[in-house]
């Protein structure tokens, strides 16, 4: 009797890191559902698009993929083509009607059931929409393919957000912020490092507020010290941290616990109390600074990544120019710059003062200019230095040189570390000395 033939399924998943952790538990109910994983989207029956909707470049870059990923439907094996996460939570109704191509529709609160809905889309011809409470918390009794490689990952310590800045769709997509179980972080970490993990990201909307709706009350600190007990765990870095919550006992941590990253990403958005004011962010001009000399005094090696905001409703000329001073004299080691998207359904859509689109591109590219200065004179003072850096592979320019990540560098975001003397192998934590920079990557050789 011939074993039957599995379907293969396909995921393509955009935007942040916590979204691909959401893929990587719809990869993993797919594969424990008897369909078969592939990459190769031409050789797919099903593909699945796991988009984002944060803000408009996003959106459009979602509706791309999906129009591109539809003609495969009369081009290629797809039978089913699926799309799930923040766009269609956000804009099922919208979706469903200019979209017919999409079979399916499943929001960021149903995506765990996407096995079962496809199953249920097997006996009918209807377009199906699955966009509820966007409630649901996975475990580590959850099932997850991780698709990072080996030696890193994402651990997604809490969903949703209660913040509610006044730009930010997130609470609408994602819910207010709920935490994991600590028992269930330390379990589902535990696997991935006995799976080969050396670098653990802990990533949600705000990890500050990791433990609050918690009984008993856990804190950050409480799991990044029961993190750091894994022998073979190396790398602990902490992305997404509200200023506000950052302590003066997380800051020890990070000083004084070997295996977290000197490295904390610290989006402020900007530094004009108005705006500030008007973002409905909790932390002032006064409260950012001070913070980032503290970790500057306590921590002199540490690598601080922000983002920023351009263009918000009521921007001033003054108010640029006292950001765009800031970054220069702050000299962040990594910066992200976004312009304002408005988006309805926020306060900050409404608001009065609304910046054109062409002067938030003049103020993107002002301040990218400025950061890339910052960041070459910077680079050029590691010169001569030594940093541990996980090796990731070959360059895409060239195979006669080696690539990878210092541990003040993270995932997709920063640049590279590009090795040009020494063998080492995928996965490998080496020692390198700086031998040469440019804007955003360094150049080093493998210490003996």
């Amino acid at each position: 009797m011939s074993e039957k033939i599995k379907e293969k399924v396909s995921l393509v998943s955009l935007g942040c890191p916590k979204n691909l952790v959401d893929a990587e538990v719809m990869l993993g109910y797919l594969s424990q559902d008897q369909y078969e994983v592939t990459t190769d989207e031409t050789q797919a029956d099903i593909i699945v698009v796991n988009t984002c909707s944060f803000i408009k470049e996003a959106k459009q870059e979602s509706i791309d993929t999906i129009l591109d990923l539809a003609d495969r439907k009369h081009d290629a094996r797809c039978k089913l083509l699926i799309v799930t996460g923040c766009l269609p939570q956000r804009y099922q109704q919208e979706l469903a009607k200019e979209l017919p191509e999409v079979d399916i529709f499943i929001g960021t609160g149903d995506y765990p059931r996407i096995a079962e809905i496809i199953a249920e889309k097997k006996k009918t011809e209807e377009q199906l929409c699955y966009t509820g409470d966007p409630n649901f918390v996975y475990n580590d009794e959850v099932p997850r393919l991780q698709s990072s490689p080996h030696y890193t990952a994402y651990l997604k310590i809490a969903e949703g957000c209660s913040n509610n800045c006044s730009y930010c769709v997130i609470p609408s997509l994602r819910g207010a912020h709920r935490s994991r179980p600590l028992a269930t972080l330390l379990a589902e970490a535990k696997a991935l490092v006995e799976g080969g993990v050396k670098e653990l990201n802990l990533i949600a909307q705000d990890i500050t507020a990791y433990g609050r709706d918690l009984e008993g009350k856990p804190t950050l600190e409480l799991l990044i010290k029961e993190l750091a007990k894994m022998e073979k765990l190396k790398w602990i870095r902490l992305l997404y941290a509200y200023p506000d919550g950052v302590t003066d006992s997380l800051i020890q941590l990070i000083k004084e616990e070997p295996k977290v990253c000197k490295y904390l990403d610290l989006p402020i958005q900007h530094i004009s109390d108005p705006v500030l004011i008007n973002m409905k962010r909790r932390s002032g001009e006064n409260d950012i600074r001070t913070l980032i000399a503290k970790l500057r005094r306590e921590i002199p090696d540490i690598a601080i990544r922000t983002s920023l905001i351009v263009g918000f409703p009521g921007e001033t000329t003054e108010d640029f120019k006292k950001l765009l001073q800031f970054v220069e004299e702050t000299r962040f080691d990594r910066l992200g710059v976004f312009c304002y998207s408005k988006e309805e359904g926020t306060p900050a859509a409404d608001m009065p003062d609304q910046v054109s689109e062409r002067i938030k591109r003049e103020r993107h590219k002002k301040l990218m200019r400025t950061q890339a200065r910052v960041s070459f004179k910077h680079n050029r003072t590691l010169v001569d230095s030594e940093e541990d850096v996980l090796v990731e592979g070959y360059s895409e320019e060239t195979e006669l040189l080696l690539k990878g990540r210092s541990s003040r560098q993270a995932p997709d975001v920063d640049g590279l570390v590009y090795i040009t003397a020494g063998n080492a192998n995928v996965g490998d934590i080496v020692r390198l000395k700086i031998t040469d920079s440019s804007d955003y990557d360094l150049i080093g050789e493998i210490v003996d």
